[in-house]
């Protein structure tokens, strides 16, 4: 709250147009613009109090991990003169130079409204699953398509889950066409969250496709902007997801599929006239391949940008010539214009930095040494936001025409002082972060080892707000240890890669070769006897994982939200590292379940009774077992909480609990 976020640069370079909230205990985004030319910044629209937000919506906001209000995202035309926004599913315009608001008549709660590139059009999806077309002239809608077994303009669950596609149609660039997903979830296992705490209401119904499972059955129409449909097509045969779509002026759209697998992706073109796909480039891996954000796409030349692993380096390759050098491990695409590519990636896994290739084959570093960077970049304008180990909170700039401008940042910030220690332990060389009592105290400290360890997820990083809630243990009366072991991303495709096919045993020996390491390289720091582990989602499982395999070395477990039996979770996740059927033997390998017999640990688990990530079956499952089993345990049901935890007393509560709960079960005097 208060940081600003979701930055759009207009095509000249001259408007930046970003979201902020008035403060640092304010949900209530406000949208604002800020002129290159004169160096000044204006809020666009004020902050407003959203109504009752759609399931749906709720649901999509809870696949972003989106906890703030008002404005919670915008889209612009090509030329930056409107912007879009919802408001409790209402769609509005606003014209960006005047800042006059305009309010579609939509018949219909809204997600995602997108403007035509010529401004002319607003597409969007729909809560009863129609995709709707408005004039922005008249503001009314003009056209709609529905059909009662489909749902239309929407990512599937698994797209905005697991592949970070979070839409569901796409305008051409000329204005006059736009692709639109059809999503068939008949097929798809029906699952039903209830809130107990409330037995009067009837329990939501969500469409879960498990672990070996049908999956939704995606497909694709192509319809003009006044609604008549020119083309429908599935995905090619034999493959079973779209990760992505992407449709610029430099070519014809690019769909990016995988087979059910994901061993073997592809990219095809379309043409708009036939409907006929052209396969243009395969990629395949005999663990999995990889989703780098921002591909494939075209480049103004014709060409086709993509990301390839080769050997211990993702690399970018134009029209499969590698572009960018080994050991620099490209993380994501997120700019392309006529001058350049501007990408994430990064040399050191404790890092992330922008960069920019040039179509010459230059490349520069776009941020500053150290830290993590994100930003966006147009036409000379650059974007850059930071966090650093020097100070709390996001700094952000902008730069153009050698001028740099700050944007004001009304977060909050911690009051006691983060101050991780940087090691590298183990015979991997485990990045790890150690925190310590800011009291001073440096003998016998009980030790919480606080990790996630798990695909796609980073703890040990260059940024002091990654540590605070670390600190604030430690300030407890803890030493803390963060590491990231085998399966996390950063250090290149064979370290991310390692865990295929068992998701237990090398997290977790990485977790205690830790815990090791730093017993040895700190004599007297760590009483070895009162080692505690801490964890969230994977972080949670890996938890419960560790007092039941390696109760030697952890004496307590606080296992928040975890995976029980991967057999239970999704399909795209799980399918991708123990393969397809359910049956395979890495399943049973990584289950907790057959395990509950063996613990012998305090275990603390937590879950949110509304999640439907990680639902509680999988927690109430696990507490089956281990009660069939004889052993004691410690159980939390949260009402009304999903997998995000975001409500502010809940958060903090947990956190004064679990410190109880240690220092219960780890002998930490009371202070």
């Amino acid at each position: 709250m208060g940081v600003p976020r979701s930055f759009a640069i207009s095509p000249d370079g001259t408007r930046v147009t970003f979201l902020r909230s008035p403060s640092g205990d304010d949900r209530r985004n406000e949208l604002w613009a800020f002129d290159t030319t004169s160096g000044q910044e204006r809020r666009v629209v004020e902050s407003q109090e959203s109504g009752e937000l759609s399931v749906q919506e709720r649901a999509r906001r809870e696949r972003l991990r989106e906890s703030s209000g008002g404005i919670t995202s915008f889209t612009t035309d090509g030329d930056h003169r409107i912007a879009v926004y919802t408001d409790a599913g209402e769609v509005r315009v606003v014209d960006l130079a005047s800042g006059r608001v305009t309010e579609i008549a939509n018949a219909v709660a809204a997600i995602d409204p997108r403007p035509s590139p010529d401004g002319s059009r607003i597409g969007y999806a729909t809560v009863d699953g129609s995709f709707r077309i408005a004039h922005v002239a008249d503001a009314r809608e003009s056209f709609v398509h529905t059909d009662p077994h489909l749902t239309f303009g929407q990512a599937e669950f698994v797209a905005s889950e697991e592949m970070n596609r979070y839409r569901g149609f796409w305008w051409s660039p000329d204005s006059q066409l736009v692709l639109v997903q059809a999503t068939d979830e008949s097929p798809v296992l029906k699952w039903h969250i209830s809130d107990p705490a409330h037995p009067e209401e009837i329990p939501r119904e969500i469409k879960y496709p498990k672990v070996g499972t049908p999956n939704a059955i995606v497909s694709l129409i192509l319809m003009t902007r006044d609604g008549d449909i020119a083309l429908k097509f599935s995905l090619p045969d034999g493959f079973e997801y779209l990760v992505e779509v992407n449709w610029t002026q430099y070519g014809p759209p690019l769909l990016y599929c995988m087979d059910r697998s994901q061993r073997i992706a592809a990219v095809f073109a379309l043409d708009i006239h036939s409907g006929q796909l052209t396969e243009l480039a395969r990629q395949s891996d005999e663990h999995w391949v990889e989703i780098t954000p921002g591909l494939p796409t075209w480049l103004p030349g014709g060409e086709l940008l993509l990301a390839h692993d080769v050997a211990t380096t993702r690399v970018l390759t134009i029209n499969g010539n590698q572009i960018t050098p080994d050991g620099l491990q490209v993380t994501g695409v997120v700019d392309i214009d006529r001058f350049g590519i501007t990408f994430s990636g990064t040399f050191d896994p404790m890092e992330s930095h922008l960069w920019w290739y040039g179509y010459g084959g230059e490349l520069d570093q776009l941020s500053p040494v150290g830290g993590m960077h994100t930003g966006r970049a147009r036409n000379h304008t650059l974007v850059l936001s930071s966090r650093s180990l020097q100070e709390y909170g996001v700094k952000t700039e902008i730069h153009r025409d050698g001028n740099k401008w700050e944007i004001a940042s009304h977060a909050w910030l911690p009051s006691h002082n983060a101050t991780p220690e940087f090691l590298r332990l183990g015979k991997h060389e485990l990045r790890a972060g150690l925190l310590l009592p800011e009291s001073g105290e440096q003998t016998n400290l009980p030790l919480l080892v606080d990790p996630y360890g798990g695909p796609h997820a980073l703890r040990v990083v260059a940024a002091k707000n990654a540590y605070a809630e670390a600190q604030w243990f430690a300030n407890q009366g803890f030493a803390v240890l963060i590491a990231d072991g085998r399966g996390t991303p950063h250090r290149g495709p064979e370290w991310e890669k390692a865990i295929s096919g068992d998701l237990a045993t090398l997290p977790l020996e990485d977790q205690v070769a830790a815990v090791e390491a730093l017993i040895q390289l700190r004599p007297g720091l760590i009483d070895a006897k009162r080692v505690a582990i801490r964890g969230w989602s994977f972080g949670g499982y890996l938890a419960a994982l560790a007092v039941m395999d390696a109760p030697n070395t952890f004496a307590a477990a606080i296992a928040g939200a975890p995976v029980g039996d991967f057999r239970l979770y999704d399909t795209f996740y799980t399918e991708r590292y123990l393969g397809t059927t359910g049956e395979e033997a890495g399943y049973e390998t990584s289950s907790l379940y057959p395990r509950a017999h063996k613990l012998s640990r305090p275990l603390m688990i937590i879950h949110g009774l509304a999640d439907d990530n990680v639902v509680v079956a999988h927690s109430l499952q696990l507490s089956s077992h281990l009660l069939a089993a004889g052993r004691p345990h410690e159980t939390l049901m949260l009402s009304n909480v999903t997998h995000m935890t975001p409500q502010e007393e809940v958060a903090e509560n947990l956190l004064l609990l679990q410190v109880e709960f240690l220092k219960r079960h780890l002998q930490v005097p009371a202070k």
